[in-house]
């Protein structure tokens, strides 16, 4: 009788865990990456800007006129947990703004070769993965890659990169004649922002993150992570990251100076 008992106690215990499993399964989120696509291409001679126009006040990352091979978008279908969701490049990891549809979309100027991108829910339940391959071998690589990115919404970091010649990449001045420049200005939180050179420079670099507003709330602590890459898609890349508190606006912060390559 107590082995009867106790069998029928396990029968009971697994099937409300089988039920509760397919409960959570059915809530997760479904992320749909429509760009990039996986597999082989080849860019050709299509137009892909890296920088971006920008609307002020900006509400979110403007993509207008960038085609498909440089461009990240999708939608996170189902139970969507509030925040952002995860974007991760190239080994490199960010937030990714997620729209009030689940929708996303991001301008990114990807390299030659070998790339991969992986979306990940703001619950984290799901999770997307994309390799391609451009064999467009006329495309230039990104030699010098900066990538700001914070975790707290309604807020604006900015991006400022000062290279061995002095000229000074920021949202006021988003590209210089030596090849760097700055692909968006994000107002609205989270970023990235990022900056890139195809040719840049050897010397000394500096990277400084400006604490540009809050939203009117002067208290928000908000967490800058800054990513260099160099040599990006070579045998010789390297990649170092810094996470950075930034208490108040105002406040000008040298992240990192370092020299390249």
């Amino acid at each position: 009788m107590i082995k009867l008992k106790f069998s029928r106690l396990a029968f009971v215990a697994a099937g409300t865990a089988i039920g509760l499993l397919a409960a959570t399964s059915a809530c997760a989120a479904d992320v749909n990456v429509e760009a990039p696509r996986g597999g082989w291409r080849h860019s050709g001679a299509e137009a892909s800007q890296f920088t971006q126009p920008v609307h002020y006040p900006a509400s979110s990352v403007n993509t207008e006129g960038q085609n498909e091979m440089a461009l990240i978008k999708g939608r996170i279908n189902g139970n969507i947990k509030k925040g952002p969701g995860k974007l991760i490049v190239n080994g490199v990891g960010m937030p990714l703004s997620v729209g009030a549809g689940g929708e996303f979309a991001r301008p990114y100027s990807f390299s030659s070769g070998s790339n991969n991108v992986e979306v990940r829910s703001p619950d984290g339940s799901d999770v997307k993965r994309v390799q391609f391959f451009d064999t467009n071998t006329s495309r230039p690589l990104t030699r010098l890659r900066v990538v700001l990115s914070w975790d707290s919404d309604g807020t604006d970091l900015d991006l400022h990169v000062i290279s061995p010649d002095g000229q000074h990449v920021f949202y006021g001045n988003r590209v210089v004649p030596n090849g760097g420049a700055l692909d968006v200005d994000v107002t609205t939180g989270y970023g990235p922002e990022i900056y890139a050179n195809t040719a840049p420079i050897k010397g000394t670099y500096h990277v400084y993150v400006n604490y540009y507003g809050s939203g009117g709330n002067d208290k928000d602590l908000t967490i800058a992570k800054v990513a260099i890459i160099s040599q990006e898609g070579t045998l010789s890349e390297k990649q170092q990251s810094f996470q950075v508190p930034m208490r108040k606006p105002g406040e000008l912060t040298l992240i990192k100076s370092f020299t390249y390559p």
